[in-house]
């Protein structure tokens, strides 16, 4: 029987796994952060065009960041 840690595969497989969970993290992350900050009513079928445009900077914002930190991360290893 092979070991866990040295089969490509299974490493392969659980990289994908870690990086769709970091994704849902992210996204989780962007979703209240953007919502307590731009939707201050309850939404009706549509965003007032403030709402959206705030959600659309504020993702851009949170999106600009998560990517400036990933970058100073990968500059330190």
């Amino acid at each position: 029987m092979s070991n866990a840690a040295s089969n490509p595969e299974l490493q392969r497989i659980l990289m994908q796994e870690e990086e769709k969970r970091m994704v849902n993290q992210v996204v989780s992350a962007l979703t209240s952060q953007c919502w307590d900050k731009c939707i201050t009513s309850t939404p009706g079928n549509k965003f007032s065009s403030g709402e959206s445009a705030c959600l659309t900077n504020c993702a851009h914002r949170f999106l600009d960041v998560t990517v400036l930190i990933m970058k100073r991360f990968q500059s330190m290893n």
